[in-house]
């Protein structure tokens, strides 16, 4: 599976598109755990205190907020597309 990450996401994870070891079957926190893993310096920007999936990011599956579903539970499925937005001001 591959993770999109969006504005400074993308800067502290070092890129874009990370591939993270998860696979259908897997769950949407499955794939997040693996991401975290494997872009450490994300946790501090995506976790709160208490290790939840802070309230102002956004946790996208096939471009529909997880919390509108089964949230982290939310089983994969082949060709799912998951994507982390940070919260986006403008003018």
């Amino acid at each position: 599976m591959e993770w999109k990450l969006f504005a400074d996401l993308a800067e502290i994870a070092g890129d874009r598109v990370i591939a993270v070891d998860a696979e259908p079957g897997d769950t949407v926190g499955d794939a997040l755990d693996a991401l975290l893993a494997e872009r450490p310096a994300l946790g501090d920007r995506v976790l709160d205190a208490d290790g939840e999936v802070a309230d102002h990011i956004n946790v996208l599956r096939n471009g529909r907020s997880v919390h509108h579903d089964e949230g982290l539970d939310a089983t994969l499925e082949s060709g799912d597309e998951l994507a982390l937005f940070p919260p986006v001001s403008g003018g």
